[in-house]
């Protein structure tokens, strides 16, 4: 079992509050995980300007040779981790055991996130338009097109609140360090594997250990992150993204709502895009803010759902070491079974059919953990009460 410390700007610190990350099957304990308190990142934000100074020691350009290091020793590397050593499948089996993924999504999800390292100077070719990224460490410089320009660092540190569920979502605060912007990381408690393999593999490439720190604990270390940095991001659900709407400090992530809405001028060739909303609704099981939730079109919806539930109604819940595993578990006990009695509870609604349940129960109940098979919902028009719902697995509506 890994004992996870604190990292207070690179040096490791044992708390007495510590907590357990368990499996999500057996219930047996995986990693013991320092926790901090809002005292303590209070007192350690006295330093956090020293993240950015050590940064901008190095220019960008061999920040991005370092971060495309980092990629590899994130991906292939045996890295330390806490009191012991973390190979990759290490990794992928801890993730998976603490977040309920299958352990072949947890190694894709470790696929993109060395994607965007490797990549690292496109995307920052992409994302500042081709900008000589000199000026951003100068402040100041000129344009490709010969108009002057000035960019000013906005906080020493990028604040971190980071979610359990979907790891793939690490991919959007990679860019930050190479910009020469410290990291105040606050990790998933189920999920605190990557930021830590990052910051290992960081190090180990060459970033100065001083640049991250991680302050592992409950939602008032998450609030004391957003409170103290000048800039933030963070994830949650709709209470979150009201408590934050109209902060310019936070970047919030919340539920996507996403869907695909089949206009009257392709509608009749609905079958012409059905493979692409079922991956859209099944991959990475369903959890990722961009998986769709909702199909709506003008007619065939009957036609559309049951086509969908064709492919998605007999898909079962396997064992996480199961290459073919597509579906994560609710890893909180009784989870699932509570989503299932709040969507259960509209199904009675006229106008609403459950596409799927000729395929048998949808909520499957074990132990420690529950899995929701995919759910496939009819409703014939926008205002019934499941038009418009978005859960953490792969559940969709199809909307007249």
């Amino acid at each position: 079992m890994l004992n996870l410390p604190i990292l207070r700007w690179g040096t490791p610190y044992t708390s007495l509050d510590q907590t357990s990350v368990n499996h999500f099957l057996t219930g047996e304990p995986i990693a013991k995980l320092s926790q901090a308190n809002t005292g303590l990142l209070s007192r350690d934000m006295r330093h956090a300007d020293r993240a950015r100074e050590v940064l901008t020691d190095i220019p960008i350009a061999d920040l991005i040779n370092i971060m495309k290091k980092a990629a590899d020793l994130y991906l292939h590397g045996d890295l330390p981790m806490g009191d012991g050593i973390q190979t990759p499948a290490d990794f992928a089996r801890q993730q998976s055991a603490s977040t309920g993924l299958p352990e072949a999504m947890c190694k894709g999800n470790m696929t993109k996130n060395h994607f965007v390292l490797s990549n690292m100077d496109q995307i920052l070719d992409a994302l500042t338009r081709g900008l000589d990224l000199q000026i951003l460490t100068r402040g100041f410089g000129k344009e490709s097109r010969g108009v002057t320009v000035s960019y000013q660092a906005q906080t020493n540190v990028l604040g971190l609140v980071l979610p359990s569920n979907s790891p793939g979502v690490h991919t959007l605060w990679l860019p930050v360090v190479p910009m020469q912007i410290g990291l105040l990381i606050k990790p998933g408690s189920q999920e605190p594997f990557t930021p830590y393999r990052m910051a290992a593999a960081f190090t180990q490439a060459g970033i100065p250990k001083e640049a991250i720190g991680i302050y592992p604990g409950g939602h008032d270390v998450g609030n004391e992150v957003v409170r103290r940095a000048n800039r933030a991001m963070i994830f949650g659900g709709t209470a979150t993204i009201e408590k934050y709407k109209g902060d310019p400090r936070v970047q919030v992530h919340g539920p996507g709502f996403s869907k695909f809405i089949l206009a009257d001028d392709v509608v009749d060739n609905w079958e012409k895009y059905i493979d692409v909303i079922v991956d859209s609704v099944y991959l990475n099981s369903g959890r990722g803010c961009i998986n769709c939730s909702g199909v709506w079109a003008s007619r065939h919806t009957k036609e559309i759902a049951e086509a969908i539930a064709e492919r998605l109604g007999k898909v079962q819940a396997r064992p996480p070491e199961d290459p073919e595993a597509g579906l994560a578990a609710f890893t909180i006990p009784g989870a699932a079974k509570a989503i299932w009695g709040s969507i259960e509870s509209k199904l009675h609604e006229s106008g609403v059919e459950h596409v799927t349940e000729k395929f048998g129960p949808r909520l499957i109940e074990k132990e420690h953990c529950g899995y929701l098979l995919p759910t496939v919902i009819h409703c014939d028009s926008p205002d019934k009460a499941l038009s418009n719902t978005e859960y953490m697995y792969p559940f969709v509506t199809v909307v007249k």
